[in-house]
């Protein structure tokens, strides 16, 4: 039986062109068993390990689904992390882009008042953690009452960190006749009972992939003592030189210690951890994803959450406590059908923490031996003659979406009476230009946004010159990054 291709779930042009651009090629095991349930409607439960391609999964149907004039909130995801939701809120927001459909991101540690502002707009997508989302809520900011998607993601981890009766008080807030879809690696018997009491007849599907993520993986450990460290882990990257690696530490002084020692060997890293602001982290993450640093040195708050392609190697300097994190931190690599490998560090008095590792997962850590001094010197010489060659930048998924939309910038907004229909009647006036041309348009204040499509962003930029919104001139121009 041939493949199934996206075109056979009957997905519209506009979602078709998204998928496209962003190169998906053929659905993965969870995305050709979940698309079409929730095509039909059907509440269902999803056992999928991370890496399985499940964020598109209930992203492509949903964004097929969502009506497009309706000017309340239609779609709300719980996840349990800040990177997680404005993971999925890009994902939403690059499967949707040419549907024109609006996603925006809630967590804690960003002003509420921004979030109040992005939530006054027409918004048809919400990616938010509990207690931020129940914040808004109580706050009257987050309109439940048109809610049609309820999406639960990363349920096992919601319950680890504590916010489980944060999600059941949201459930209590939503409509009875939305659809329900609940994701997670693992089912504990309080997630189930979540299900049951909140769910109407869902299909389980579980994901048991013949090809596991972890046996794409080559799990090794080395035996080395703490101030031995450091110089281990020179010679595995002058010898395994790694594309893009994670490296993980314990605490966030064991990070920050990391970070000036490789710096000061040259390594090109930068670091990632609960004690830096959300801005930095967010741009942290973006310029590791585009390639612009080769180690990212982090606590376990990068376990979980985080997408990034091309990952080679994860590296746990620190041997990780909880032994569940020893999954979550190796599943950053081989990531949707590639493969990885994975080195754990362990000292003479850590063999317990590594041996519950093995019999709790059924693991095959092998130990490995220290590359010899010729095989160091030999990997070095390679090494810096790499170093000597231009980075070569990573091209994001949302640029590859946005390849011929332009943003532009308008110098007038709410408080001069702007509202979108008179943005996109003067646009749409302008010859040669669609409203199928005319994407999100987002009125700030004083000034507006709107993505014009098709390359037409130049045209629309000078014809504007001439034109007036509703009798007002106006200045536009290509927005600023």
């Amino acid at each position: 039986m041939d493949k199934l291709n996206f075109k056979d779930f009957g997905l519209g042009d506009n979602i078709l062109k998204s998928i496209k651009r962003l190169n998906y090629k053929t659905p993965s095991e969870v995305q050709s068993k979940v698309i079409p349930l929730i095509l039909k409607n059907k509440d269902i439960i999803v056992k999928s390990q991370t890496g399985s391609g499940k964020t598109a999964a209930y992203a492509i149907p949903i964004c097929e689904k969502i009506e497009l004039e309706e000017n309340s909130v239609q779609v709300l995801v719980l996840v349990p992390t800040r990177e997680l939701s404005i993971q999925v809120k890009d994902d939403f927001s690059n499967i949707g882009r040419f549907k024109r459909l609006r996603c925006v991101s809630i967590f804690g540690k960003e002003p509420v008042n921004i979030q109040k502002n992005k939530l006054k707009q027409r918004v048809h997508i919400v990616a938010g953690t509990p207690g931020r989302t129940l914040d808004h809520i109580k706050r009257g900011t987050l309109n439940l009452n048109n809610i049609m998607y309820l999406i639960i993601d990363e349920a096992d981890e919601m319950l680890n960190m504590g916010f489980i009766d944060q999600v059941k008080s949201i459930l209590n807030k939503l409509p009875k006749n939305k659809i329900t879809l609940l994701f997670s690696a693992t089912m504990p018997d309080e997630i189930l009972g979540l299900c049951n009491e909140y769910m109407l007849n869902p299909i389980n599907i579980e994901i048991e992939s013949k090809n596991p993520t972890l046996e794409r993986i080559k799990q090794i450990y080395y035996e080395v003592e703490n101030d031995k460290k450091f110089n281990l882990l020179k010679k595995l990257i002058y010898t395994q030189r790694p594309i893009s690696s994670m490296i993980f530490c314990s605490t966030k002084k064991n990070v920050d210690d990391l970070l000036l020692k490789m710096k000061d060997s040259g390594f090109l890293c930068a670091s990632f951890h609960g004690g830096m602001l959300q801005p930095e982290r967010i741009d942290i993450l973006n310029r590791f994803k585009r390639g612009e640093f080769t180690f990212l040195i982090c606590t376990d708050i990068a376990a979980r959450g985080i997408d990034i392609e091309n990952i080679t190697h994860v590296i746990n300097y620190d041997i990780p406590m909880e032994k569940e994190n020893y999954i979550h931190r190796i599943g950053r690599t081989a990531r949707i059908g590639k493969s990885g490998i994975a080195i754990t560090f362990v000292t003479h008095n850590q063999y317990r923490f590594l041996d519950e590792i093995v019999e709790n997962f059924n693991l095959n850590i092998q130990k490995s031996e220290i590359p010899s001094n010729d095989e160091v010197q030999n990997g070095k010489q390679i090494f810096d003659n790499e170093l000597e060659n231009p980075i070569k930048l990573k091209t994001s998924k949302s640029k590859k979406v946005d390849k011929d939309i332009t943003k532009i910038y308008i110098s007038a907004g709410k408080k001069k009476k702007i509202r979108p229909g008179d943005i996109a009647g003067t646009i749409s006036s302008i010859d040669g230009v669609d409203p199928d041309d005319i994407g999100i348009i987002d009125i700030k204040d004083n000034f507006s946004y709107v993505d014009i499509l098709s390359n037409k962003g130049n045209l629309v930029i000078e014809k504007l010159k001439l034109k007036t919104i509703k009798g007002k001139k106006i200045r536009a121009e290509i927005a600023q990054k």
